[in-house]
């Protein structure tokens, strides 16, 4: 009976896994597709109106694929932790990129589930109608920075979870 349990408990955990690399790909190709293709294109329409309304037609649309999947990453993320009592690797430098990831996690979640609902979405409509070219670099330059510390994190995490050791 013990045995069969641990093999329960063990499929549990590759689906958590399975489940957790599906949402890295959907959530970060997400973002690598809106700062490398959907912004840049954005930019290039002039009518600053027409710009706007493309964009928040799109982006309501990402949005809730974006919630789903970034949910579906820290539960599955937050399962593995626990099955494999991993919680100790947050007091050691080696893991650095599981400090990365969590940090991308939280700030994608606070600005998905609460900054955007609450505010964002407004505070980016009055700016990019005030300067839409402004906006859109603004929004731009931060997507390429959260891509660039999400591919580091994934980086660190497909190395790091393989053996390779940066400290």
């Amino acid at each position: 009976m013990q045995q069969g349990k641990r093999m329960q408990d063990l499929d549990y955990f590759v689906f958590a896994r399975t489940l957790h690399v599906i949402g890295v790909v959907l959530w970060i190709g997400g973002v690598a597709f809106v700062a490398t293709v959907l912004i840049p294109s954005l930019k290039g329409i002039a009518n600053s109106d027409d710009r706007l309304a493309l964009f928040e037609k799109l982006e309501n649309r990402f949005a809730f694929q974006a919630r789903i999947v970034t949910l579906i990453t820290g539960l599955s993320g937050l399962y593995m932790l626990e099955f494999m009592s991993a919680w100790e690797r947050y007091l050691y430098l080696q893991f650095w990129w599981l400090h990365l990831m969590t940090f991308i996690w939280l700030i994608f979640t606070v600005v998905l589930f609460v900054l955007e609902p609450l505010f964002l979405h407004r505070w980016f409509h009055k700016k990019a109608t005030e300067n839409s070219d402004a906006a859109f670099n603004m929004l731009h330059v931060m997507h390429m920075v959260l891509l660039m510390a999400s591919l580091l994190a994934v980086f660190g995490a497909v190395a790091g979870s393989h053996g390779l050791q940066f400290f």
